[in-house]
């Protein structure tokens, strides 16, 4: 990994502002107003009083986007982004200077350059959750350890297709030599392989923070000396074959301009699955495998919608289908009975292999 990789963070403001002080006592619905027209606020005493201002501009911007179609809940979100951003908190010396207020050790990590800035109320929560997590640890079962996720990098809060994935690798007897970890996450994929007997791992992701987590997480782990941590987009500076290539895309097609980080870990272009198929032939030995991890849910959730690894067979002689496992999808809680689009969503492992050409 290249060590001067900077994490990609939330915009900060370091020089004095014009703005308005908001305290609990105040009109809550004038300082909205003030807000969604374009002036600043400054949250003062309590970090709930936040809180107390978010809740009143949400209720505000619902009165005027009534509109429940896709489009019209992106406009809402849209407006709520814009004046949301525009609540701000200050930060002394790494610490959010409210009462009441959580600690979020982001704000130094993220932050080495400068310890006192204004930053806006929404990404101060993002932070606290990610940071809560990172705290606390995610339980990866089918790892036996617990990884640390970094702040802005996806990780998984289901674990269906990691137990797809186990389950496949503890049947695979092929070389294990080399495999290629395209759009690694949080890592878990990569530390799957290793810990199954894959000697030498490239693992690159194009979300900055997820390279450096991994590179965290690797060394804490003690597997630093079998991977390669890469930032770049798909197989960009990749100079090996693989006996094994692992790929977990995002599940949706976007319909919106994608944002860097998490978002491109749910979403993908429509060119994305095209570009890693092409890309791929070049990456894989002669008796490789491309292992897909994908999902049903753009059919679920749209009955019109294509299936790309379905299309890339289809419509491309490149690679021939070996195995495809479906898994139902788990409530992330068994007390929790879904009742949403995702009850019948169902996880998928593809297996395949390059065609034989004559």
């Amino acid at each position: 990994m290249n060590n001067d990789l900077q994490a990609d963070r939330p915009d900060i403001i370091t020089t004095e502002i014009e703005a308005i002080r908001f305290y609990r006592k105040m009109d809550t619905e004038a300082t909205v107003k003030e807000m969604i027209a374009g002036k600043y606020v400054i949250v003062e005493e309590f970090y709930s009083n936040g809180l107390q201002v978010l809740n009143e501009l949400r209720k505000n911007l619902l009165l005027k986007h009534k509109d429940k179609s896709f489009q019209g809940q992106r406009d809402y979100r849209t407006a709520f982004r814009k004046a949301s951003h525009r609540l701000l908190l200050k930060v002394e010396q790494h610490k959010i200077t409210l009462k009441k207020s959580p600690s979020i050790g982001w704000l130094e990590l993220l932050y080495p350059d400068v310890s006192d800035f204004y930053v806006s109320f929404p990404e101060v929560q993002g932070m606290n959750s990610s940071w809560q997590w990172y705290e606390k640890g995610l339980e990866i079962k089918t790892l036996n350890l617990t990884l640390r996720p970094y702040y802005g990098a996806y990780f998984p809060t289901r674990f269906d297709h990691l137990k797809l994935f186990d389950k496949w690798l503890k049947k695979y007897d092929g070389d294990k030599t080399h495999a290629i970890d395209v759009g690694v996450g949080s890592g878990i994929l990569s530390f799957q392989l290793i810990q199954n007997g894959f000697e030498n791992i490239f693992s690159t992701d194009s979300n900055k923070n997820a390279v450096i987590g991994v590179a965290q997480e690797s060394k804490r782990l003690g597997y630093e000396d079998k991977i390669t941590v890469n930032h770049g987009d798909l197989f960009e500076n990749c100079d090996i074959k693989a006996d094994v290539i692992v790929f977990n895309p995002p599940w949706l097609l976007a319909k919106h301009t994608l944002e860097e980080g998490i978002d491109k870990a749910m979403y993908y272009e429509e060119d994305l699955f095209d570009r890693f198929f092409e890309q791929a032939q070049n990456h894989l030995t002669a008796k490789g495998k491309i292992v897909l991890i994908f999902s049903n849910l753009a059919e679920v959730v749209d009955k019109e919608s294509t299936h790309p690894i379905i299309e890339e067979l289809r419509n491309h002689n490149r690679f021939r289908k070996e195995l495809h496992l479906k898994r139902e999808v788990r409530a992330s809680s068994r007390r929790t009975k879904r009742r949403d689009s995702r009850e019948n969503e169902k996880v998928e492992l593809w297996v395949l292999s390059p065609k034989i050409t004559k």
